[in-house]
């Protein structure tokens, strides 16, 4: 495959189902707290996942990479709702995967971004696409009047926060929860933070 990548924000409705294996192969072990079943989480996903809120990394028009982001206005899964969740799995499951997703729900302050995670294709990894999906979400950030982005980084991924210390992330404040690493499959999470400097 080419290494001729390109990035944009959003992705067309012919990427959803791309889009959502993609975001299930990275973050699939923590949505499966609440929804155990693949199948189920990538079909909610294919129909939640908000495109505008997204950037994407392309090559030859297959989706490689993709890094979601959280603004007052929405979030890459701000789709995710209880109600769908209630139509799609039934009042016991679903209610049960609202309280599970609720565990994980960032809300942005006041000139704030929050980023909702970077997924890379697994043969894609290592040629820093990562780094530049962070790039292009710092830009989206500066020329839209945010302040800082923010972000959790949870201690079994340290790949993830060497990638944010070097594009100037610093750690805030780190959230310790041993007795429930057998439950989220980690054991604590550090919030990270990088201020810019808006548009003139």
């Amino acid at each position: 495959m080419s290494d001729n990548i390109t990035y944009s924000l959003g992705f067309s409705e012919t990427l959803r189902t791309d889009a959502a294996v993609l975001y299930d192969q990275a973050f699939g072990a923590k949505i499966a707290l609440a929804i155990p079943n693949r199948d189920e989480r990538i079909s909610l996903l294919k129909e939640c996942l908000l495109p505008n809120f997204a950037f994407t990394a392309l090559v030859n028009d297959e989706l490689v990479g993709l890094a979601g982001f959280h603004t007052p206005n929405g979030s890459l899964t701000s789709g995710v709702t209880g109600r769908r969740l209630l139509s799609k799995l039934g009042w016991i499951h679903g209610l049960r995967a609202a309280c599970v997703f609720s565990l994980y729900e960032r809300t942005p302050d006041f000139g704030e971004l929050v980023m909702d995670g970077i997924a890379v294709r697994d043969d894609m990894r290592g040629r820093g696409i990562g780094g530049h999906l962070l790039d292009q979400l710092t830009h989206y950030a500066r020329e839209h009047g945010f302040t800082r982005i923010r972000l959790d980084v949870i201690d079994t991924n340290p790949a993830a926060r060497r990638l944010y210390e070097r594009k100037g992330f610093q750690p805030i404040h780190t959230d310790h929860f041993p007795f429930l690493k057998w439950l989220l499959g980690f054991g604590a999470a550090t919030k990270m933070e990088l201020y810019v400097t808006t548009a003139a």
